[in-house]
Order: C-alpha cells, then sequence, then structure tokens
C-alpha cells in the first residue's frame, strides 16, 4: 500500500467484504494499526459500517458523537473524533444511530469529508458494510481514492467475489485480501514449490 502511495495519489481507502464474517472490521483495524507504527504517519480508523458498528468496541470507548453526530451537525469533526492513546492513529466511531444511513453518506458533508482528509492524515481507512448486502460501500468507494475487497477462505465463494467487485464498477480496486488462511497449509504448499522448483 505504501509502495502505491508514491505512484498515485492514495490517501482515503475503503475496507469491504462481498458478505458479512468475512473479516472486513478485522483487516481494516490491523492496516490502520500498521500505518500508525510507521514514523510520522497520521491515520484515521473510520466506522463507515452505520447499520453495524463495533470498532467503538475494540478500541472501549463510546459509539457518539462520531461520524453520524459529524454529518448531520450536532458535532464538530474535532469533537466527534478520539485520539488513541500512544499512537498516530485518530478513530471516528460511527456515532449515533441513524434510520437510513445511506442517506446520510450521500450529504456533501460527507463528500466533503473525505476532499479534506488528505490535508489531515496520511492514511484514512475506512470500514463498510458488506458490498452485497446494502449499497453504502459502493456509494463511500465513489468518493475513496481506492477501495480493498477483503475475502474469507473456504467461506466467500467465487460468485460472490466476481459481484462485489461487478459492483464496484470501474472504481480503483487495489487489492484482495484473503483472510483466514491456516498457516500450516500455506508452509506446507510453500515448501512443495520450492521442492518442486530444485
Amino acid at each position: 500500500m505504501n509502495h502505491l502511495q508514491t505512484l498515485q495519489p492514495l490517501h482515503t481507502v475503503i475496507v469491504t467484504s462481498p458478505s458479512p464474517a468475512e473479516g472486513k472490521t478485522f483487516s481494516a483495524v490491523n492496516f490502520a494499526l500498521a500505518e500508525s507504527h510507521l514514523a510520522e504517519n497520521l491515520v484515521m480508523l473510520a466506522d463507515f459500517d452505520l447499520r453495524r458498528p463495533i470498532i467503538h468496541n475494540l478500541f472501549q470507548t463510546e459509539r457518539a458523537p462520531g461520524l453520524s453526530d459529524y454529518l448531520t451537525g450536532q458535532c464538530t469533526f474535532a469533537a466527534a473524533l478520539r485520539k488513541i492513546s500512544g499512537m498516530n492513529l485518530y478513530f471516528l466511531p460511527a456515532g449515533t444511530p441513524v434510520k437510513n444511513p445511506l442517506e446520510l453518506l450521500n450529504l456533501k458533508q460527507c463528500k466533503n469529508l473525505f476532499e479534506e482528509l488528505p490535508q489531515l492524515f496520511n492514511w484514512s481507512i475506512f470500514d463498510t458494510p458488506p458490498l452485497l448486502f446494502s449499497a453504502d460501500a459502493n456509494l463511500l468507494a465513489t468518493l475513496a481514492d481506492g477501495t480493498i475487497l477483503v475475502v474469507k477462505i473456504g467461506t466467500t465463494t467465487f460468485d460472490n467475489v466476481t459481484r462485489a467487485i461487478q459492483s464496484l464498477c470501474e472504481n480503483n480496486v487495489l487489492g484482495i485480501v484473503a483472510n483466514g488462511a491456516r498457516a500450516s497449509e500455506l508452509y506446507s504448499k510453500y515448501t512443495y514449490y520450492y521442492s518442486k522448483s530444485e
């Protein structure tokens, strides 16, 4: 990702999956944590899964005020943001529950936020709902610089991966994270490859 950033304007990244329980939140959080450990890398992790937000639980912080409160003008961006102690990481929780998340994400304030974030953070990473279960991630993908698709080995079907990529149209799909691989399987195949090639 850091190499890609040297080749193109890449600061806002959507992390999504075709279906639930494929590891998108796990991947988004770990991507943000990894980037925040690099020197002078200011990173923001945002919970844009307004339907089932859970990142605030992982960081043991309040859900509100957050994104929804900022977009509806109930608080400033600074009031919605949390600084993670001892790290170059900021967290934007989902905020107060809303009836229609897609309507909220369609607001001009949301588009403006995506445009302003690269001036504040080297990386802004967004956890979103699954692609095949709501239109939220598709909309956000049109605003972000790129999208990472998370799939789970042994769970995600090829058909779902195809449908998810097609739903993103021509938006910048940066790559696919294969989640849930067992290390023992990977190493046995790696050893087999080298024993054959030698």
